[in-house]
């Protein structure tokens, strides 16, 4: 099966279109490799939603847990989205080195999740749908280095071998229905075969009632 063009608004009704996975959310992933897209993506997928709310996973590491998010992904997102009560998440500062008040998060009927880590196994039983994009890691890579510019170049020396100790531990692309790129005209997707990804969400998990501070 090849890449096809996907037109954002008939993403956005797919995505509508699923059962919810936690409590009433939809609770849609958007993972890959560091500079691979997924903040522009999902920001675009998020607008073609009606402005579906987003959380960046960016900001629920730190500097100390680059991937050790996962108990605070539960506790303060994926556990009250499960109740339908809105989550109250604190967003870390990466120039200050500190977490913020809380942020409110929405369990509006699709939430968009975007960063690296997204489609965990820890995670991906509360997954209405997991997209991974498919741009390779040293392409991710150099884009972002050329994003963050030479005064990073140390936290990108970190962050890959971080990164790729993660992946290999917990690889999501396996487990992705959906690939995805750009292209010239927007972006192009791969549905994968029926059967890949995700665990069949139970009856509770479908049912159930960055930047500076």
């Amino acid at each position: 099966m090849t890449f096809q063009h996907m037109p954002l608004p008939r993403l956005a009704a797919t995505l509508r279109a699923l059962p919810p996975s936690c409590g009433p959310v939809r609770l849609i992933a958007v993972d890959g490799h560091a500079g691979s897209g997924k903040s522009t993506f999902a920001a675009k997928l998020a607008e073609a939603l009606g402005q579906a709310p987003v959380l960046h996973l960016d900001d629920l590491a730190s500097h100390d847990a680059l991937f050790g998010w996962t108990a605070r992904l539960r506790e303060q997102v994926i556990d009250p989205l499960s109740r339908g009560e809105s989550a109250r998440y604190e967003p870390y500062d990466w120039n200050a080195r500190r977490f913020c008040p809380p942020r409110a998060l929405t369990p509006a009927p699709v939430v968009l999740m975007e960063g690296v880590g997204a489609g965990r196994r820890a995670v991906r039983p509360f997954l209405a749908r997991l997209l991974w994009m498919d741009t390779p890691e040293e392409v991710s890579w150099e884009r972002g280095r050329r994003r963050d510019g030479p005064a990073q170049s140390g936290f990108w020396d970190g962050w890959i071998r971080a990164e790729r100790a993660h992946f290999a531990d917990d690889p999501s692309r396996p487990f992705a229905q959906t690939l995805v790129r750009e292209c010239p005209e927007g972006y192009e997707a791969r549905q994968m075969p029926p059967g890949t990804g995700l665990p069949t969400p139970s009856v509770t998990q479908r049912e159930g009632p960055s930047a500076a501070c």
